[in-house]
Order: structure tokens, then sequence, then C-alpha cells
């Protein structure tokens, strides 16, 4: 089925900072389109990664901070896309489309933003009033004033937000360490699998909670890994 904003979600037709009635427009035709809000103030989770994080799971209206990792950014996309939810990616031209729709993301349903230039923070805003799940990637540091006024707009509005690098006032971080590659043997062989650490920092928990995950396994599966964090030690960054 092809939807409006299906033709927006490959990067020839993503939306640009310098036609602005795109916007408009797009706010216009997924508020006529968006499914029912979740009654539960959480949306989906990938299981390894909710029992890490405050509340199990990625709150509505709330800020997390993520690692650049393509793979961590579409695991924790993948959930609620599936689940219904339009998602949008506003600042990060190398988002690949055909990746996220290999991890489960529902292309018709995302939105892709690649240079929103010096207007990343009003596009970043504009598309939380109608989106489910947005990712942005600043290019500087926003003032307290405007970060406080989207904060205002997510909680209104019930938006998840994913900041790729430090954000102010953020729920959670989520960071990876100690990443190991599989496959490779004596010189030879392919890569078929990475082992990371991924560690949850909160102040609502207070010490860090992490644990080993395949991001992905060698059947291109994210799962928990059997490997203790205290065992990382072992592996090489």
């Amino acid at each position: 089925m092809t939807s409006a904003a299906a033709t927006l979600s490959s990067p020839e037709h993503a939306v640009e900072s310098s036609a602005p009635s795109r916007v408009a427009e797009l706010q216009a035709r997924i508020r006529s389109m968006q499914a029912t809000k979740l009654d539960s103030k959480l949306i989906p989770t990938h299981p390894a990664i909710a029992g890490l994080l405050p509340g199990g799971g990625l709150q509505q209206g709330a800020a997390y901070s993520v690692d650049s990792s393509a793979m961590l950014l579409m695991t924790l996309l993948a959930a609620p896309s599936a689940a219904g939810s339009w998602c949008a990616v506003v600042g990060v031209p190398e988002f690949g489309v055909e990746a996220a729709g290999h991890f489960g993301i529902d292309l018709d349903r995302l939105v892709l933003v690649p240079r929103p230039a010096e207007q990343w923070l009003a596009v970043t805003a504009a598309v939380a009033d109608v989106m489910s799940v947005v990712v942005t990637r600043p290019p500087k540091r926003a003032t307290d004033s405007s970060i406080a006024r989207l904060a205002a707009r997510l909680r209104q509005r019930g938006t998840t937000l994913l900041v790729l690098g430090n954000w102010p006032q953020t729920e959670a971080m989520l960071s990876l360490s100690q990443s190991t590659w599989h496959g490779i043997g004596d010189g030879h062989g392919h890569l078929s699998s990475r082992e990371v650490t991924i560690t949850v920092t909160s102040r609502m928990t207070g010490r860090p909670r992490s644990t080993r995950l395949w991001l992905p396994d060698s059947g291109a599966v994210v799962r928990r890994s059997d490997t203790r964090v205290d065992d990382t030690r072992r592996y090489g960054t």
C-alpha cells in the first residue's frame, strides 16, 4: 500500500529545510493517518534493551541520548515502527533506507530529513508534533530556552526523542563499549557478528546498568549475549 509519507521516506524525496511548506503538508497528512496513541506511556522497545531502561522501556514524551551507532539506532526504531508508530530521522544523511527495512522498520511510516542545516531544531520540533519517535543529531548545542520548549512539546504530544550525542535533561543515556567482531579466523573469513556492551545511565536508577548484546548475531538478529559484562575485559574494544 502506498501512503503519503512513503514517497518521502526515500532520500530523493526527503523533506528539505528549504521547503517549510512540505513540512506543513506532511503534518496535515500524518495527522489524518496517524494511528491511535498507545494507552501505555511506554513505546514498544526491544526486549534486550527494555530491561536496562528506567520504567522498563522508552517512555512517551521523554528524550534519550544515544551513541551514534546505526545498528543501535535501527534496533530502537524497529519495535515501535513494527507496532504502527511513525518515525522520523533528522540530520542523519547516512541513514540507510535499505538497512532500515532489513531491520524491520516500516518504510511507509518513515520520514527522513537528511540535511536540515541551521533549521534542525525547528524541523525536529515540527515533526515531533505528528511523529511518535523522532531521531535528531544536533550540529551544535541549542539554547536552554529552546531545549525547554522542545521538552514541553514532547510531553504534550507524547513523542519520544532519540538524540545522537549528548543532550541535557535526558531520561537516560545509551552507550556502547567493548565491541568485538566475530567471523575472521587466521587472516581469512568474513565479519559475521558483533558483540557489544550496552550501558544505560540514568538519574532515576543511579548506578549504570549494562548487558552484552549481539548487535547482530550471525543470523542478523539482535539479542542478548550469554557473555557476562564482567568478562568483557578479555575482549578487544
